[in-house]
This record gives C-alpha cells, structure tokens and sequence, in this order.
C-alpha cells in the first residue's frame, strides 16, 4: 500500500528539514546528557531531572518520528515551474472577491506550511479545494462551518 503524498513548497520542505535536523542533532542529545547526569545520581523515582528528561525524549522522538515519514512522503513543488499559470494550483497566490466586493487574498500551500493569519491556506482545506482549478473571473463556492460562501477569482499569480 503507498503512503499518501504530501504537496510542498521548496521553502516548506527546508523548514521541516530544519526543524528534523535542530531537534535530531541538537534538542536530543542534550536531553540524553541531562539523562544520563541525572541516571547517575541515584533514585529516579524522584529525579525530576530524569523523568522530565525521559518525558521530553520520548516527545522528541515522536515528532523525529512524524517529521521523518513527512519528510519521505512528501512531494516538493515549485510554484514557479508551474506549467498552467491560468489556472490556481499548488502554489497560486488568489485574490479573491465577495458578494460584497471585499477583497481576500489567499496563497495555496502545503498542510504543513498553512498560516491562516498571513494568508496561507493548506492544500486540504475547504477553501483550497474549492479553488483548485479555478480560472480568473470563476465563481466558486466555499462551504465553510459558518455555511456556503460564494468567491469570485479576480488574480491568479505566481511568484
């Protein structure tokens, strides 16, 4: 069975990377440190140091765990090398128009990447499924928690 792939930007994919490499060669071998002193003090039943230490490890190898299999499934894309610059893909920076000519404007990117307060919207959301194909001037309609909102595409850019 193939694992699900995952859309990325260049830039995504080097702050997962990051992340990876800060908390494999950095975060974790202080904490085994911090472990290993507070091992060698005695009684860990009742060493905070070794049992907070424990805690934050087993943490850290969680996510090394999680950013890793992110990392292997997923599939990084270049907005710039999109072929079809007319339509809103992966990557499309789209503005965006109400019924009442309010104007939003919204970037496509990955799950990992998505930042609602700068305007970048995850690849799975209701809003980027809504848009995924659209061209300028098409009317798409969102269906939100609040209910069904109507968008018109005014810009497709990519930069």
């Amino acid at each position: 069975m193939n694992a699900p792939s995952y859309p990325i930007s260049p830039a995504g994919y080097a702050a997962l990377k990051a992340r990876y490499d800060h908390l494999l060669g950095t975060e974790r071998p202080e904490i085994v440190e911090i472990v290993s002193w507070a091992a060698g003090n005695g009684d860990r039943s009742e060493n905070g140091d070794y049992l907070y230490g424990r805690k934050r490890m087993r943490e850290i190898d969680r996510e090394l765990a999680f950013l890793a299999r992110r990392l292997k499934n997923s599939r990084v894309i270049d907005p710039a090398e999109q072929p079809d610059t007319s339509k809103a893909f992966f990557g499309a920076t789209v503005t965006l128009a109400d019924e009442n000519d309010a104007r939003k404007t919204v970037t496509l990117v990955g799950d990992d990447e998505q930042d609602a307060s700068a305007g970048r919207i995850g690849w799975s959301s209701p809003m980027a499924r809504a848009l995924k194909g659209a061209s300028v001037g098409d009317l798409r309609i969102v269906h939100l928690p609040s209910g069904p909102k109507e968008w018109e595409v005014m810009a497709i850019d990519y930069a």
